[in-house]
């Protein structure tokens, strides 16, 4: 008896025992594949929907609470790993990525509109279904509310009723065109890495090694600083080897060129082009390993973690590491990129810094870099809840447009995610800890989508057969062509046009549409983090397009 109250009373520990229940249920089934593909954690929301059909519901303070804190979380999570490469990204890239998802709402809002004028449908009906069909929670809040102030306070259930019975097919469509994209553009997962680093290559954000030789009798004479601001590249020369030695020397600022010298440079292709336009040429026989097992090296090439606190925030070259240690950095690695190690570079915990040097002095800078990889798994708890509160401030910051009644707000996932971004790339220069390690980000951010996907499907559960029977069914219709003919056609004009790879396009997609499930989908596929840098470098663009765009349609109907 009281196991049945406990399940369909309510209270705490009906609320805790009901959401818990269906994430556990939902994962469970997300673990089914049809012609090898999951829909994975949609489950969740199919789960939820299920149980609210059949009166298991939480109270709605509760939920909307759930609701927004999962999203909030997977939110966070996401700013927080693709934040230190988020600007070099945006730059290289972001304004193609921005269009093409600007292009995706173009098309969903006049999809819409086409609808509206061919059935005849209430305009105002096909904005509560185009925010269910782009699940889009803040434009319907913002449609609401430009109908409340332009009706005198008056209210109107036609919008929450479309969003209601569209939604949930919006999220499996938008999750269905990212797989019916796979087939059409006859993807294979093993030629995406390369695509994507083809991309890359061309905007210049991988790092080179290469070895070159002084051929130049211009530059024989001249010392390594002197090179350096004579071409002001962002490089770094590691190693050298005269032609009458077979010593390898550490290079400093004061080292010599002579005609025949070896250098063993690190850099983006295009900076070792110019280094070796000027020097001579390049030898492709010599790879960063022969200099490794040279019999007559005394160097050693060693990856450091930085895990003194008090380094945190300090500028690379303040710190006179060099001279105090005779060492030469190479390369950062940060979140998985590698940045170059010149004198500007602020340097976080967290990161993997390879250095060279005499196998002494590296052990020396090792324990002044800490090089303690246990302290990194404590976490930042202090970082991520500041986060979390000025992302809501942020999310809550109302933006007022000229001409638009009521103001714009990025909404309680913009916040954060912008707020993530921006702590993860400057955090650092203000002396604040950010760094959370990739284990802990993956539970953040499974933790906040389960939350959210269960706490939309109870509460759209409630009413779902009944609003179908009603005519509703026409609802899904039309919001199933609103999600998924924009997504493939644009899917397939930045694969042909832009050559994006599979897994940028569905972040692409995921971002336009701002649904984190088709995210959590994406990011199932692969290992690496391409459509989650995707899906952030366009998200704050398209929250802000996507509310724009519900309050314009709102207007031209009254």
């Amino acid at each position: 008896m009281w196991l049945l109250n406990l399940i369909s009373g309510s209270g705490v520990a009906h609320n805790v025992l009901l959401l818990a229940s269906i994430i556990a249920i939902g994962l469970i089934l997300s673990r089914i594949k049809i012609a090898g593909v999951s829909l994975g954690v949609t489950w969740v929301l199919f789960a939820g929907i299920v149980a609210s059909h059949f009166g298991l519901v939480i109270d709605d303070t509760t939920s909307h609470f759930i609701k927004e804190f999962g999203l909030i979380l997977f939110i966070y999570s996401i700013g927080l790993q693709v934040g230190p490469s988020f600007f070099s990204s945006f730059r290289k890239g972001g304004v193609i990525l921005n269009a093409l998802s600007l292009l995706v709402i173009l098309l969903g809002t006049l999809t819409a509109y086409v609808i509206h004028l061919i059935t005849g449908e209430n305009l105002l009906s096909m904005v509560g279904v185009l925010c269910g069909a782009v699940t889009n929670t803040p434009a319907l809040g913002a449609a609401q509310q430009t109908f409340s102030d332009m009706q005198g306070g008056a209210a109107n259930p036609i919008f929450a009723q479309g969003y209601a019975v569209c939604y949930p097919l919006g999220v499996v469509g938008i999750i269905l065109a990212i797989i019916l994209l796979r087939y059409i553009l006859r993807v294979r997962f093993e030629n995406e890495t390369a695509i994507y680093e083809n991309n890359t290559r061309r905007e210049s954000t991988l790092i080179h090694t290469a070895t070159l030789c002084v051929e130049n009798q211009a530059v024989v004479g001249h010392n390594i600083g002197e090179l350096h601001k004579l071409l002001d590249r962002d490089i770094v020369i590691t190693r050298l080897k005269h032609p009458d030695s077979d010593d390898i020397l550490l290079v400093k600022s004061e080292s010599k060129l002579q005609m025949g010298d070896r250098l063993f440079i690190v850099g983006h292709e295009d900076d070792i082009e110019a280094y070796a336009v000027l020097i001579g040429r390049k030898l492709t026989d010599i790879d960063q390993q022969q200099w490794d097992e040279d019999k007559h090296n005394n160097l050693v090439s060693a990856r450091v973690v930085v895990t003194n606190g008090k380094l945190q925030g300090k500028r690379l070259g303040d710190l006179n590491l060099r001279r105090n240690f005779h060492v030469t950095f190479t390369r950062v690695k940060r979140a998985g990129i590698d940045l170059i190690a010149n004198p500007s570079l602020i340097l976080q915990v967290g990161d993997r810094v390879t250095v060279v040097g005499s196998a002494e002095n590296v052990k020396r800078l090792s324990q002044f870099l800490g090089n303690t990889v246990g302290r990194l798994d404590q976490p930042q708890l202090f970082s991520t809840f500041l986060g979390i509160a000025l992302g809501v401030v942020l999310g809550s910051l109302p933006i007022f447009i000229p001409g638009i009644p009521v103001p714009v707000k990025v909404g309680l996932a913009g916040g954060p995610l912008i707020v993530s971004i921006l702590l993860s790339c400057y955090g650092p220069k203000y002396h604040l800890i950010t760094y959370t390690t990739n284990s802990a980000k993956l539970l953040m951010r499974e933790i906040g989508i389960s939350m959210f996907m269960a706490a939309v499907g109870l509460s759209a559960g409630v009413g779902f057969v009944d609003t179908l029977m009603a005519g509703g069914y026409l609802w899904v219709l039309y919001g199933f062509i609103i999600t998924v003919l924009p997504c493939i056609i644009v899917g397939i004009l930045a694969r042909t046009l832009a050559h994006r790879s599979y897994f940028t396009i569905a972040g692409i997609i995921s971002g336009a549409m701002t649904n984190p499930a088709a995210l959590a989908y994406s990011n199932s596929l692969t290992d690496n983090d391409q459509a989650s840098v995707a899906y952030s470098t366009v998200y704050p663009v398209t929250m802000f397009l996507r509310v724009l765009v519900a309050q314009i349609l709102v207007l031209i109907a009254l």
